[in-house]
């Protein structure tokens, strides 16, 4: 059971400094390192994008990629009356593509937070890769069986093993009781 925990601990021991420090960042959204640089840029959309009303949002998109440097993956897109949007997020990013249907004039706007807005948004997995999923994933298994060996090593102690139960109990009531008390 030691060996499980002491392995476990030192597999998870980054991730787990991670977690900790972004929930940290998270419960005081006050904190940063740096400010949000907003950029727009006015431009018209390549030739042939707008064809009739017909729009081909992937060469609008492509082009926005190559000459604007916008990035991240697209969440929204469409056209309503006259005018047309291409909206872009990543971790700590956003960016969004307007253009006219009617004469091809195209605005990109940008907007790419702090440091730690970007960290906050990867402990929340918002706009990351899938893969980063799995490794939440994985990290709050690990995190779990850290936990259940910690007890289990702690159960075997005969020594200590009442007053690591009545300390486990206590604080674990405490936690409990203040969890309600946040939710009610």
């Amino acid at each position: 059971m030691r060996t499980f925990h002491v392995y476990a601990s030192m597999i998870s021991m980054l991730i787990v400094a991670f977690f900790a420090f972004t929930g940290l960042t998270l419960n005081h959204p006050s904190w940063s390192l740096g400010s949000t640089k907003t950029t727009t840029k006015h431009t018209t959309v390549p030739a042939g994008a707008i064809d009739n009303g017909n729009v081909d949002y992937l060469a609008i998109s492509e082009y926005a990629r190559s000459d604007f440097g916008v990035s991240g993956h697209v969440t929204d897109y469409g056209v309503q009356g006259n005018s047309g949007h291409i909206d872009f997020a990543g971790p700590g990013y956003s960016a969004s593509v307007t253009f006219s249907t009617t004469d091809s004039t195209m605005t990109v706007s940008t907007t790419q937070s702090d440091l730690l807005a970007v960290l906050n948004d990867v402990h929340k997995g918002r706009d990351t890769d899938t893969s980063w999923n799995w490794v939440i994933d994985a990290s709050a298994i690990l995190l779990l069986f850290v936990t259940v060996t910690g007890v289990g090593i702690q159960l075997f102690q005969r020594k200590r093993r009442r007053s690591a139960l009545i300390t486990a109990g206590s604080l674990s009531a405490v936690t409990l009781i203040l969890m309600w008390i946040a939710i009610h």
